[in-house]
């Protein structure tokens, strides 16, 4: 197997193009006209406006409904719904299509002509026939559409616990269990990927969803939020997903930020009070008033930005000179694909003016910024995330201090760290030191087996640290496992004369040895 680094892997960064920063995804959703706005096309366009997305719609039915319930359901005619699908599908270049409500059995078999006649790069499925407040949103017949036809199109499937078990003719769904072995009688219905949702799941603590994408399952697991604003959480879920997958996100990279987004929402509008029934909408937007959109970062986290992982020492800079900006712009320009901000003996308010200088700088270059430690620092400046080590707070309270979108690295030696830090939620894990090193006092060393066993482990890509530099990275690389990405220095780079030409250079060694059959 070869580990293959970004494209900036064989030559310096360099500055994105006004044009690709204006590229927008685009998503299509099909689905039903929510009056209260809380689900169905209303959710979708604001999912995909909070996560940078282009919304198109056909809508399939107009409902009269609010926080008490479904009053009236007015389906759109079928033929005008085919126009709809035709209008966008042959002109807008859509990336990927969201399901909705599909009343009738002839509407899901327009719609799969349509996708037939008008490809796109992937299909979410959100079978929505029963909401969360028992309404019943589509017939029987609408079954026999979805297993027969939509179903084997799809590239993941998102039923909740009802809709799972209508799919599989009343199949009973009281635990998590079942709810795997719901998942793989759906897969073997024709989808790529299954998402089995259990947030209505009986006597569950927590709000767990099983994912199977045909080889392995996976339980995501959040703590419940105790509101009654859900309305809308599985068409915001699906929406989320098609928004991510538009942008070019994998299929379980997509699930886990679609969760943590309505995680992240629920518990912002867990006070909101919209209506007087017993279940409200939520806010889509908190990210307005929780970051700076003009500021973000516009680029996914790829595990690729791990290939040369640059980390600053306050220490270091002050030997050589230099500023944390200064160094921070010779290693962008040398090749580092991403920074971290280790300053431990720089004043906060110092810390903070400095970070948003370099933020600045590595967004120049389309390089992710993340700040050691300091979730405060990270906040103050809008950085693009966190690394934490294992004595600091836990990947999960920083995911709910920083939301769905930001970047948490989390430092592991163990297996077992690593099994934890996946399932708090963390998007990446720094496994070391692997060699001695003199920038952390009495850090134990795993080597290169213990590297290996820590890396064989990981669900998350990991990212090599502790005593690296030309003489050792090459063989760090040619480790041949899957889920090391790159690695990271300190000294090999900030210790150094010129850190441009040392950038440069490590960059050259571990790009060929990331190359080299294993």
């Amino acid at each position: 197997m070869q580990l293959q680094p970004n494209s900036t892997s064989n030559s310096t960064p360099i500055p994105i193009s006004e044009s690709q920063r204006n590229k927008i995804p685009h998503v299509l959703t099909v689905a039903g006209s929510d009056s209260g706005s809380g689900a169905g096309i209303q959710a979708d366009l604001k999912t995909c406006a909070a996560r940078r997305v282009y919304c198109s719609t056909v809508i399939t039915a107009v409902t009269a409904q609010n926080t008490l319930g479904v009053q009236g359901v007015n389906m759109v005619p079928e033929d005008f719904v085919a126009q709809q699908l035709t209008s966008v599908l042959s002109d807008m270049n859509v990336d990927v299509v969201k399901t909705g409500m599909l009343p009738s059995l002839n509407m899901v078999k327009v719609l799969c002509q349509s996708l037939r006649k008008f490809p796109v790069k992937a299909l979410v499925v959100d079978p929505v026939m029963v909401s969360t407040s028992g309404d019943i949103l589509a017939g029987p017949s609408v079954l026999a559409g979805f297993r027969e036809e939509l179903l084997p199109m799809a590239d993941i499937v998102t039923p909740n616990v009802k809709e799972a078990s209508a799919l599989l003719g009343d199949m009973p769904m009281k635990s998590v269990s079942d709810m795997r072995t719901a998942a793989k009688l759906l897969h073997d219905l024709g989808p790529r990927n299954v998402l089995v949702k259990g947030g209505d799941l009986p006597n569950s603590s927590d709000a767990i969803d099983v994912f199977f994408d045909g080889q392995e399952f996976y339980e995501l697991s959040s703590p419940r939020v105790n509101t009654r604003n859900t309305h809308g959480t599985g068409c915001t879920l699906a929406s989320c997903i098609a928004a991510e997958l538009a942008k070019g996100s994998s299929m379980l990279s997509a699930v886990k930020i679609a969760k943590r987004f309505v995680e992240s929402a629920l518990d912002y509008s867990r006070d909101l009070v919209i209506g007087n029934g017993a279940q409200g909408p939520f806010d889509h937007f908190l990210a307005f008033k929780n970051i700076s959109q003009s500021s973000c970062r516009q680029d996914r986290f790829n595990p690729n930005d791990l290939f040369l992982y640059a980390v600053t020492d306050s220490r270091m800079n002050s030997k050589w000179g230099r500023s944390i900006a200064e160094a921070v712009k010779a290693a962008v320009e040398g090749g580092a694909t991403i920074v971290q901000l280790r300053e431990k003996d720089v004043e906060t308010q110092d810390f903070v003016d400095a970070a948003k200088v370099c933020l600045e700088i590595c967004r120049s270059y389309g390089v992710p910024l993340l700040i050691n430690d300091r979730i405060d620092v990270a906040l103050a400046c809008d950085a693009d995330g966190v690394h934490i080590g294992q004595s600091d707070m836990s990947a999960r309270l920083a995911r709910t201090l920083l939301g769905p979108e930001k970047v948490i690295g989390v430092s592991c030696k163990t297996p077992e760290q690593a099994h934890q830090a996946w399932i708090d939620g963390a998007d990446y894990i720094g496994s070391g030191g692997v060699y001695p090193t003199n920038t952390k006092a009495n850090n134990r060393t795993i080597g290169l087996d213990g590297l290996r066993e820590v890396c064989k482990a990981s669900k998350l890509p990991v990212v090599a640290i502790g005593g690296i530099g030309m003489s050792n990275a090459g063989a760090v690389m040619k480790l041949g496992v899957p889920s090391l990405k790159g690695v990271a220095v300190v000294s090999a780079l900030f210790d150094r004369e010129c850190i441009l030409t040392e950038t440069r250079n490590l960059h050259a060694v571990i790009s060929e040895a990331a190359l080299l059959p294993q």
